[in-house]
């Protein structure tokens, strides 16, 4: 860090004479000195306006203590721990009666967070118990700042401050009712919550109640930050059942209708009751809450964020059989079938709504579903997505499942054009991703019987021939099984068949049935062997 400016300096000098002639002043002169060191760009500090404070009556090593720690000031400011004397000097003020000293040593610690680039040992933190019990807002504003501050840069230990006993003043903290006050607790307990042992700390100390009320705030900073906090905290399975018991999911699910300018907070509040929503008990209890209408709405909202999250806990609920009927309704059935259309390339909405379909469908459910845009959405995102994400894996798997149903196939061969064909036969030929390629071909043996989809195939002859020989030597008897079933419907077409006979294909047939003739033969003789 750079060194004061020479009118900054000159400042210090004339404070310093100024303590010397005028006890009585020194607490105002402290306070207006640090407040136009602040407006000065030499330490690219915010301004603050300057506060007009009582004169108190100081205690004799208080006043020894603020001039001494006055000239450490002076003497280089540097941005680093402070030595044992300066310390002490700075615990005794943080630990005065005189809220006028603390507010003095609360924006020291304010200006180190700002511009320290070290760890703040554990000694250091000790004064920061008394400002945070200060009885002083001021004092209360900015030394929660500045633990945020030092929190957020990974200056301070997160396990520390809860050993050095500040959890519990952060927490008092959070029923104050200054907004300011709110926002930084809630900054802290969020960030000290991504500590395992920290949030069974703060749940052991009953955190879990204000951060709920503060969830509710009418400061958007305050709401996100509390929001934040309690995201946090449901990483722990203990405190999830301390959430739901002290009224969590009406809160949360409150949340989801945050306009769009807190977008942030409906995203949080998605991934909360995600997160909440491991326990079928919970999950009846969402439903119940009319969750589902809000979540659709949130399906189309423009931020991704929040689309996501919705997906993610939709998803969820869709693996609960108790939740499938509710689920199956054709508000959620359009909202997804849309959301896969618009959102071609997002691959985390298209692995959780392919899953979502997936788990919906069932013989009773398989009718809506197929009524619905959710046929098209996936076909489109099968063309969109990269071949390497694993939501394919997951889109491919829906749409072959469906294809078993003559009625879904119907749709697919609606749908179904040059691209997507093309598409089909590539993820069948490629050897990397082997269940995408079964699937593919799967897909594409059960529309083989329609003219539309026989006349796109002949364009792609060659492709298909390959892959169909790789599954004939592949390993696994389904593979084998997949292509000696496409090879007799696409023979049935002249084009195909004399392809067939050009290619040798019927060689590689009768490879494939001596061996299974030979495997038989084998097996026979281990079963008789076994029998006798």
């Amino acid at each position: 860090m750079g060194q004061l400016c020479g009118r900054c300096m000159q400042l210090l000098r004339d404070f310093v004479a100024l303590v010397q002639k005028m006890s009585s002043e020194l607490v105002h002169s402290i306070k207006e000195c640090l407040a136009l060191i602040s407006e000065c760009s030499c330490l690219k500090q915010n301004g603050s306006k300057t506060r007009q404070l009582y004169k108190p009556v100081l205690q004799p090593h208080e006043r020894v203590t603020a001039q001494e720690f006055l000239q450490q000031i002076e003497r280089g400011f540097e941005m680093s721990p402070l030595g044992k004397d300066p310390l002490e000097a700075l615990r005794i003020l943080a630990f005065s009666e005189n809220p006028g000293l603390q507010q003095s040593a609360a924006l020291y610690y304010l200006h180190m967070s700002q511009h320290m680039n070290v760890p703040l040992p554990a000694e250091h933190l000790e004064p920061f118990y008394a400002l945070l019990r200060s009885a002083d807002l001021e004092v209360q504003q900015v030394s929660s700042l500045s633990l945020v501050n030092f929190l957020l840069e990974g200056n301070i230990d997160k396990e520390m401050v809860v050993q050095m006993g500040l959890l519990e003043p952060i927490l008092d903290l959070l029923e104050s009712e200054d907004p300011t006050v709110q926002c930084n607790s809630c900054a802290c307990t969020m960030t000290l919550a991504v500590s395992e042992s920290n949030r069974e700390a703060i749940g052991a100390a009953r955190g879990v109640t204000p951060l709920l009320s503060l969830a509710n705030s009418y400061d958007p900073r305050v709401q996100q930050n509390a929001v934040g906090a309690i995201l946090n905290l449901t990483q722990s399975e203990r405190i999830q059942l301390v959430l739901c018991k002290e009224g969590a999911l009406p809160v949360l699910t409150l949340l989801l209708e945050s306009p769009d300018s807190e977008v942030q907070v409906s995203s949080q509040a998605c991934v909360c009751l995600r997160n909440l929503a491991t326990r079928a008990d919970t999950q009846a209890k969402l439903v119940a809450k009319d969750v589902l209408p809000r979540l659709c709405s949130l399906l189309v909202s423009s931020s991704e964020d929040v689309r996501r999250a919705a997906v993610a806990l939709l998803w969820v609920l869709s693996q609960y059989p108790h939740n499938q009927d509710p689920l199956v309704c054709t508000e959620l059935l359009q909202s997804l079938g849309m959301l896969l259309s618009v959102h071609t390339t997002d691959h985390v909405i298209a692995g959780h709504a392919a899953c979502i379909i997936e788990n919906l469908n069932l013989s009773k459910n398989r009718q809506r579903i197929i009524e619905s845009p959710c046929v098209e959405g996936l076909l489109q995102t099968m063309l969109s997505i990269d071949i390497q994400e694993d939501s394919l894996h997951y889109v491919t798997l829906c749409l072959a499942e469906l294809a078993k149903q003559e009625g879904a196939t119907l749709r697919m061969v609606k749908w179904i054009d040059e691209p997507l064909t093309k598409r089909l036969v590539r993820l069948a030929g490629q050897r990397e991703h082997t269940e995408t390629s079964f699937r593919a071909a799967s897909i594409i043996q059960h529309m083989i019987d329609h003219e539309k989809m026989m006349l796109l195939l002949k364009c792609h002859i060659t492709e298909i021939q390959a892959y169909l020989k790789n599954f004939l030597t592949h390993q696994e008897v389904r593979f084998q099984q997949l292509a000696i079933s496409t090879f007799c419907r696409l023979q049935a077409d002249p084009e195909f068949s004399l392809a067939f006979r050009e290619s040798q294909m019927a060689k590689l047939l009768e490879q494939v049935r001596q061996q299974t003739e030979e495997t038989q033969e084998l097996l026979r003789a281990a079963i008789c062997h076994a029998d006798s």
